[in-house]
């Protein structure tokens, strides 16, 4: 293991967990999931000494990516995306974001593709395509840290709904049981809602799985 720390916001109306992850000893941090008030966080990261080097969408369902524009215009990091979530990020009804009396799109600055490897200030990261909860969600995983950024995708015993547009319930059990429960053990899972787990606990756990 390395020196990786991981800190938390919870903001919006779905009390998203909104992640950031820095390095001990340095400023760069990589943000996940703006779920709303972009101006906030980058008020309250910058008050703390952290400069944004990236932001990573882990989905793009309005509860998540509310913030995303005007952080990346405050701090000028690039915003990353995986490629089967365009549908998403780009049209308001379907990222359900006009539904829910705030339409909102986002174009990210690069779309990932899955498995792809992306380093951000020294902190690599590899994109694993979970498909069920939206057709293009994703996780974040930091092999060297034992740390995955679930995002709606597995949660502590349970998982991301799928009756929402493009979501599966089948595709997500199979998501689960194939890209994230074949990690290790002591990975950390941080999920976009709810508490910290690990995937040792949610094999033997969690009910949808």
């Amino acid at each position: 293991m390395s020196d990786l720390k991981i800190g938390r916001l919870m903001l919006g109306v779905c009390q998203t967990n909104c992640y950031f992850v820095y390095k001990e000893g340095t400023n760069d941090v990589i943000f996940f999931d703006p779920a709303d008030k972009g101006d906030y966080i980058y008020e309250t990261l910058t008050g703390k000494g952290f400069r944004i080097a990236g932001i990573l969408l882990t989905h793009g369902h309005f509860d998540h990516i509310w913030g995303t524009n005007k952080l990346r215009e405050l701090s000028g990091a690039p915003i990353y995306a995986y490629e089967e979530e365009k549908v998403l990020c780009e049209d308001a009804a379907v990222n359900m974001s006009a539904r829910a009396g705030r339409a909102y799109t986002v174009i990210p600055d690069r779309y990932l593709k899955d498995g792809e490897e992306i380093t951000i200030a020294d902190m690599t990261c590899r994109l694993i395509s979970t498909p069920g909860h939206t057709i293009g969600s994703c996780c974040y995983y930091f092999e060297d840290d034992g740390i995955l950024v679930s995002g709606d995708t597995l949660f502590q015993e349970s998982v991301g709904r799928t009756d929402l547009p493009t979501g599966s319930m089948g595709e997500l059990t199979r998501s689960i049981r194939e890209k994230l429960f074949i990690l290790p053990d002591d990975v950390k899972v941080y999920p976009g809602h709810g508490d910290v787990t690990d995937i040792g606990h949610e094999k033997k756990y969690n009910p949808f799985c």
